[in-house]
């Protein structure tokens, strides 16, 4: 064990999971349990339940599940022993590490940020060189007209065209050639072997998370080089799908309505103008977890992207995505002008500031699209827009947004309100039909587990699966049980199980009950990703929601466990000696 129990334990006993859950996602009580919309996939009813007695939560839409470790390594993206370190930071609780231990575990989150705000300060101080950062200067404040106010509030910087100034100043403060590629900072040329800096002679843009860490890195190129933009991956201390550039300061503007652009430079433009609540996705489309987070700074977006075709497309899928977690959507167009930075220098920080009040909504931008190139006073054309309209408006799962939606529709189209009304109803049969069909096709693949990626030997061996997941349950809760394996009692071994991850589970279980004495919950983590702690979850929850729980029902599943895995060996030495007969039968009919 990497973590000594008693300070897993400690940490556990000091992390109050709804007050640790809670700080990421509205909970309402519900009984003795906590509900609320989960975390983990859209949903706009709740299906996520937090079991406060036994410490854990789990989610019936998803399959997410576990302890508040696991928790965290879903939600931060973080690996066990830097979700542990995170736990420890936030209960007050001291993790003793010598340097074997700190190789053993893994770069935590904590070396990443001491990485990369070396990172920014030597990228900080090419820029500010005369000699070194002379043209990035430049382009900064001469052509885009940026102050030095603003290039220091963003800590914006240089790298230099070289391949190695940044590995070689990195690894002069200490930092070895692993973490810097684990880091996203160097790569390993495959040729020599050497280590190379990944940004070379770019503008930087660091990434910084809400509580003022450098979490990463953008880095806009000074030549005709591709990629224009190149963005840092995800490392142990980053995930670009739940961080958004300038949240930073924009979260301390944006109660009423954030703006959402597409690049750094749109954000640091009407930053400078005094827009202090506008941020940028990181490279990527906006992402579910993006918009999540949204909802806990801010009620309104206001959506400020591109107006070429891959721009619109994006406006749609943010529209969605940002609907899907109940946020007010807004689009806002610029005319003369391809992205905020020049509207202002065109026309002013105060008129673009005015111009935010005439900002569309997700509805009035979707129909303008739709009818794009139609001509309404044509019979065919109106009958296509109404259509597309109609489809539009069944999105809407308010009634009384619909009802707005149809007044509107029907002022443009000049049709009688009822009869796009009946359109729109017999499109959201049509669709509740098809979820329907798609939801029962899904569960009868859930049953079978198809597409498992947590076990994918349960499709094989669907009954056997079944007895496992029964015995692991009761593993999982009862220590009498475990205890009873552990001295004989109960006759079950590793080999019984059909499934691989059946197997790893009991052992996994197995070996923590007996290294520590008392069985922790929490311990599994360490063997286990994310993912498959919540089909644990599963287990244990399938489990406690039946009554009968007692020895026969464990001796039972064992009993047909075994004798399943019996036929499963009879079938494969069946086969291994048909195919030596085949063998045997073919070398006799060569030498005939």
């Amino acid at each position: 064990m990497l973590i000594p129990r008693e300070i897993i334990e400690e940490i556990v006993a000091r992390t109050d999971i709804n007050d640790l859950i809670g700080s990421y996602v509205t909970l309402k009580r519900a009984g003795s349990n906590m509900n609320g919309l989960c975390p983990f996939h859209s949903e706009r009813t709740p299906s996520f339940t937090v079991f406060s007695k036994s410490n854990s939560f789990y989610c019936f839409g998803c399959g997410a599940g576990g302890d508040a470790i696991s928790f965290v390594m879903k939600a931060e993206n973080l690996d066990y022993p830097s979700a542990v370190e995170f736990l420890a930071s936030r209960a007050g609780v001291t993790i003793p590490q010598d340097k074997n231990e700190i190789a053993q575990m893994g770069m935590s989150r904590k070396r990443v940020y001491e990485m990369n705000l070396a990172a920014a300060k030597f990228f900080r101080e090419n820029l500010f060189d005369k000699e070194i950062g002379f043209d990035a200067m430049n382009y900064l404040a001469g052509q885009r007209k940026l102050n030095p106010a603003i290039i220091k509030r963003f800590g914006l910087g240089f790298a230099p065209n070289n391949f190695w100034a940044l590995t070689n100043h990195m690894r002069s403060l200490g930092f070895s050639e692993q973490e810097l590629i684990d880091g996203f900072l160097c790569g390993r040329s495959q040729k020599s072997g050497k280590l190379y800096d990944y940004f070379r002679n770019r503008v930087i843009f660091p990434i910084i998370d809400v509580t003022g860490n450098v979490i990463a890195f953008g880095g806009r190129v000074m030549d005709d080089s591709k990629p224009k933009y190149l963005n840092s991956s995800d490392t142990p201390g980053f995930k670009k799908s739940k961080n958004l550039f300038a949240l930073n300061y924009a979260k301390n503007h944006c109660a009423e309505q954030i703006i959402l652009c597409e690049g750094y430079m749109d954000v640091i433009a009407l930053h400078s103008a005094g827009v202090e609540n506008a941020v940028a996705t990181l490279g990527t489309a906006l992402t579910s977890e993006q918009a999540r987070m949204l909802t806990k700074y801010t009620k309104k977006v206001i959506l400020l992207y591109d107006s070429d075709d891959a721009g619109q497309r994006a406006t749609d899928r943010a529209i969605q995505i940002l609907n899907e977690v109940g946020l007010d959507v807004r689009i806002l167009k610029l005319n003369n002008a391809k992205d905020p930075d020049e509207y202002i220098r065109k026309f002013g920080a105060e008129r673009f500031k005015a111009l935010l009040g005439e900002s569309r909504t997700g509805f009035d931008f979707k129909v303008s699209r739709a009818i794009a190139g139609l001509d309404l006073q044509l019979p065919d054309d109106k009958i296509k827009a109404s259509k597309a309209i109609c489809d539009i408006i069944a999105e809407s799962n308010s009634s009384v947004e619909r009802e707005v939606f149809l007044s509107k529709a029907s002022d443009l189209l000049k049709l009688p309100i009822d009869v796009l009304r009946n359109n729109v109803e017999l499109t959201i049969k049509k669709k509740v039909r098809e979820f329907k069909q798609n939801e029962s096709k899904q569960a009868q693949m859930s049953i079978k587990h198809i597409g498992d990626r947590v076990n994918p030997d349960a499709i094989k061996n669907i009954q056997a699966n079944a007895l496992e997941e029964n015995i692991l349950g009761l593993l999982l809760i009862y220590d009498e049980y475990r205890q009873g394996v552990i001295s004989g009692k109960i006759q079950l071994k590793a080999d019984d199980f059909v499934t691989a991850f059946g197997k790893k589970v009991f052992s996994a279980i197995i070996e923590v009950a007996e290294a520590n004495g008392e069985f922790l919950y929490a311990m599994l983590g360490q063997y286990f990703n994310a993912d498959e702690m919540g089909r644990l979850e599963k287990m244990r929850q399938n489990r406690l929601a039946l009554t009968e729980n007692g020895r026969d029902v464990l001796d039972v599943s064992i009993s047909a466990l075994k004798s399943e895995r019996e036929k499963i060996n009879l079938a494969d030495n069946g086969d291994k000696f048909a195919t030596l007969r085949a063998k045997q039968e073919k070398l006799k009919n060569q030498r005939k």
